[in-house]
């Protein structure tokens, strides 16, 4: 058999598993979090997030509301260097996203907002 046709039918074969992976998986929420900032933003954003009263003051203060706390838990930074990740329960992760920055801590049933601050560079 010729390479040609080889390469031919290598590349249907190739389409229609490709048409097959879009059928199944088009409906589906799937993502790849491999690295481990989309794990620790993953792992946040799947719980309830608790935030305390103290934070409210400095949420207005600030002029930040719920939606851009949403955003940067989604598309935030972790800085690790700052986070305390020693703890068995309850880890602490400091994520930044522009020029905010929110402490939080990662329990096992729920997220607790505990500061929101501006950057210091």
């Amino acid at each position: 058999m010729k390479f040609i046709h080889r390469l031919g039918f290598y590349l249907g074969g190739f389409s229609i598993g490709l048409i097959f992976l879009m059928f199944f998986l088009s409906g589906k929420k799937t993502s790849c979090a491999y690295g481990p900032n989309a794990r620790v933003l993953k792992n946040i954003t799947s719980k309830t997030l608790v935030i305390n009263p103290n934070v409210k003051s400095d949420l207005s203060a600030l002029s930040v509301d719920s939606l851009q706390v949403d955003m940067i838990l989604k598309k935030g930074k972790v800085n690790f260097a700052k986070s305390d990740t020693s703890k068995e329960q309850c880890k602490r992760y400091t994520i930044e996203y522009d020029s905010l920055e929110i402490l939080v801590e990662n329990c096992i049933l729920e997220a607790n907002l505990l500061e929101v601050s501006k950057k210091q560079n």
